[in-house]
């Protein structure tokens, strides 16, 4: 009976499924009958060709595109894994032309992601490790602070840095997270909680003329260690101006330095850059710093927005530190995801 069911004969005639695998023949048959023989197969295509090549020298000269007008270079760089999706329209356009040409020039772009982004596609989580951290942009507007506290918490991590912390919602993170953090501090709107004691806490001056940015010496088992917690400006996307971020960039120079002046070898930064590994703008940090989720995650580890993760903003960077696993965290009643990592701090064995 169920099997009856299942091949009920459809308003055309026949099975439905027969008929669905006979549509999957018929387009297949459609795309890739008439090529053998067909010498315009080399001529159709030019345009899709020329677009294949033109996506490739976009995402290698990336670097190249002026930022002069609306920042546009760091707007492309900010979202370039994504110019990948352009690859699979070219191949079907490429397809429905019956274009050999175009086929071939889609290798170019094809190899030219695989090898800025092909590292990511693969698990590089390590096991061990004797630190985990943790950070997350909390978002001012976040209707359920103590939960959000609590679900960071619950990463297990030893030491957890917060973002966007408002003066109201400040005592209810320090409830939520006293029972498991015995030291903490917050400076203007960023916060440092640790499990271990911390020392030589200030704010950091990144050019804003109000504290966003930290810094902390954290006791840990295996020595100290140096911790930085920033949350840099936001950036906009305007119609007249275009991808606004000159506020973010200068305060990213003025964080570089800080770290830069840094006496002690091992460092972590933690915090919401506003802006991903790939944008030039955060040179002054990322040129001395590595990626947890880069060196040790598995994926592009997006972060925001959290409803549909798109960038990576959010970062942990470590210094004279080995990272062993990086992971974005479930969402929480904030805009962003919290991301984690593991890291290895005695890096002589």
């Amino acid at each position: 009976m169920a099997q009856q069911a299942y091949m009920t004969e459809t308003d055309n005639g026949g099975s439905g499924p027969e008929r669905r695998r006979d549509r999957v023949r018929r387009l297949m048959a459609r795309l890739f009958s008439g090529w053998r023989g067909d010498p315009r197969i080399w001529r159709r295509g030019i345009v899709i060709a020329a677009l294949a090549v033109t996506l490739a020298l976009v995402m290698l000269l990336h670097a190249r595109i002026p930022n002069r007008v609306g920042n546009l270079g760091s707007l492309t760089e900010t979202f370039l894994p994504w110019l990948g999706l352009l690859i699979p329209v070219l191949l079907l356009l490429a397809l429905v032309r019956k274009s050999a040409t175009a086929l071939i020039a889609l290798l170019v772009p094809v190899a030219v992601w695989l090898n800025l982004f092909g590292g990511l596609l693969s698990d590089k989580t390590g096991s061990g490790g004797d630190l985990t951290v943790a950070t997350h942009n909390v978002n001012a507007d976040n209707a359920d602070p103590s939960g959000t506290a609590r679900d960071v918490a619950a990463s297990g991590a030893d030491v957890v840095a917060l973002e966007e912390l408002t003066a109201t919602a400040v005592p209810v993170y320090e409830r939520a997270l006293e029972a498991t953090y015995k030291y903490h501090s917050v400076q203007g709107t960023v916060g440092l909680w640790s499990k271990y004691p911390m020392s030589d806490v200030r704010a950091v001056d990144i050019k804003l003329g109000w504290t966003r940015a930290m810094r902390a010496t954290v006791t840990t088992p295996e020595g100290p260690v140096a911790f930085y917690v920033a949350h840099l400006p936001s950036v906009r996307v305007k119609l007249e101006a275009g991808f606004t971020a000159r506020q973010r960039d200068k305060s990213a120079d003025a964080l570089g330095e800080a770290i830069a002046d840094e006496k002690l070898p091992r460092k972590i930064l933690l915090g919401d850059l506003n802006g991903t590994m790939n944008d030039r703008s955060l040179n002054g940090v990322t040129s001395q710093m590595r990626s947890t989720q880069g060196a040790a995650g598995n994926g592009f580890g997006f972060s925001w927005p959290a409803s549909f993760p798109m960038a990576r903003i959010d970062q942990i960077m470590v210094q004279g530190i080995e990272p062993v696993s990086s992971w974005t965290l479930p969402a929480t009643g904030s805009d962003h995801l919290p991301v984690a990592a593991r890291v290895n701090l005695d890096t002589s064995s």
